[in-house]
């Protein structure tokens, strides 16, 4: 150890790390400390009064910062292959991390579905580089590959089976019970699902195809659609003893359902359905709020404000599922569904902090420690000795607007635009590696294929 250090810090040992991050407020395990951290290898390797007893490449001051494990989005859709005019791997992470996103796990239905470990492997080499955050990718349940699920979903960088009930085309439609069984039966990884009743909606369509008003999205695809997929896919899964996770739910009546079945299965609700209520937000952004499961009226969003504070809801994923605006302005019902959502997820939700709706502790159970539980994610989730430097560092007395031009998508849009928030992402860290400083983008794209944990046999473990 050089003299002149050891002079300067007292005598003693100084430590060396790739990143240290002094002053801030760290919620750990613990609760809230203030504590610092150091980072070397990607990893936490210290945390406590560091400050005067190790140096480092780079230091973050984090003094009137909270410093959150990094945040998980367990829900995007980024469009490539096949609709890059929509996203893309490199627009898409670039937006997680300037929003303080350091994960996702990214959805199968691109073009061509993601069905096939030869699908899979394409959409890991075209992340490599290219994005800015941690990455996993669902393959798509089916009746093609049902059979083989259990080993696909094995595959490294899986994030496991994304089934969709409704609202989807082709290969990827799985709506028929006997598909359905096949999927539940053949592996052991938790499932997840997108829940509307195929057949319920076809049936309505027709009241939207003859008014042409966006204002009935919510009627058209009602609660039955939605709670008759729930029960049908929460009894397939107690049947056999799959763990299943239900995505986006929307309405009262499947929290009160699901609350009743919690043994083997976790629910995730979004920003948007925490945040927005029909009929209000279709007359004032009109397809802008479509989405599917549709957002609902404030009951709905009031009983999923419920099922937070009673545990019921485990995750908390953004469903970012871009479309241009020229696609978005065609006639309703024509217009897709889908917003963006991952750069927002956390300003939104910190939002929601500050107006007291929810713990900052229990954002991060719902943002970065819950889906760690829940989908076996190896080394993410909490800030703790050993686990991947992920971090994300918040204002939470920061006062921003949201804008379409903050926005990195390659839709370039949001349907927050003009919304004033209350918390914002200041640095987010990617296994130590500093990609947003000062709320800038720096660095590098070196984002890297999310780890699991093994599962040989998970049939009957509830969360």
């Amino acid at each position: 150890m050089n003299s002149e250090v050891a002079e300067k810090f007292g005598g003693g040992t100084i430590e060396h790390a790739s990143l240290l991050v002094v002053g801030g407020t760290v919620l750990t395990p613990n609760g809230a400390e203030r504590i610092d951290l150091a980072c070397q290898g990607g990893r936490i390797v210290a945390l406590g009064a560091l400050k005067g007893h190790w140096t480092a490449d780079t230091t973050i001051d984090a003094t009137g910062l909270h410093v959150l494990p990094g945040v998980i989005d367990s829900q995007v859709h980024f469009r490539e292959p096949g609709l890059t005019h929509k996203e893309d791997l490199e627009a898409g992470t670039r937006g997680a991390v300037l929003g303080g996103v350091t994960g996702v796990f990214e959805m199968p239905n691109t073009n061509p579905l993601t069905l096939w470990q030869a699908d899979l492997q394409a959409k890991l080499d075209a992340a490599k580089g290219r994005a800015w955050c941690d990455y996993a990718f669902y393959i798509g349940g089916s009746g093609v590959n049902a059979e083989q699920l259990q080993s696909l979903e094995s595959l490294p960088g899986c994030a496991g089976v994304k089934v969709f009930m409704g609202s989807s085309f082709g290969d990827l439609l799985a709506d028929d019970d006997t598909v359905l069984r096949q999927i539940v039966r053949h592996g052991c990884r938790r499932m997840s699902v997108h829940a509307e009743d195929e057949g319920r909606l076809k049936e309505r369509r027709s009241i939207v195809e003859a008014s042409g008003d966006v204002c009935q999205h919510p009627e058209w695809r009602d609660v039955d659609s939605a709670l008759l997929a729930t029960q049908r896919i929460v009894t397939m899964a107690e049947d056999t003893g799959r763990r299943l996770h239900v995505l986006h739910v929307s309405t009262a009546e499947e929290m009160q359902y699901l609350a009743r079945h919690k043994r083997c299965v976790t629910v995730e609700v979004t920003p948007h359905h925490l945040t927005m209520a029909a009929p209000e937000c279709y007359q004032r952004l009109g397809s802008l709020a479509q989405m599917n499961p549709p957002v609902r009226e404030q009951r709905h969003q009031d009983a999923l404000w419920e099922a937070i504070r009673k545990g019921v809801v485990d995750v908390i994923g953004s469903d970012h599922a871009p479309h241009t605006l020229t696609e978005k302005a065609k006639p309703y019902p024509q217009s897709p569904s889908g917003m963006t959502g991952v750069q927002t997820l956390l300003p939104v939700m910190l939002d929601h902090v500050h107006a007291g709706r929810l713990s900052l502790q229990r954002l991060v159970d719902l943002t970065s420690a819950g889906p760690a539980r829940i989908f076996g994610i190896e080394g993410k989730g909490r800030i703790a000795l050993g686990y991947d430097a992920d971090l994300t560092l918040v204002d939470l007395a920061a006062r921003r607007t949201i804008t379409n031009d903050w926005i990195a998508s390659r839709s370039s849009w949001t349907p927050y635009d003009g919304k004033v928030v209350t918390g914002w992402p200041v640095h987010t860290v990617v296994r130590g590696q500093v990609v947003v400083r000062d709320e800038a983008l720096v660095g590098a794209p070196e984002g890297q294929a999310i780890r699991f944990l093994e599962t040989p046999d998970t049939k009957n473990v509830t969360v």
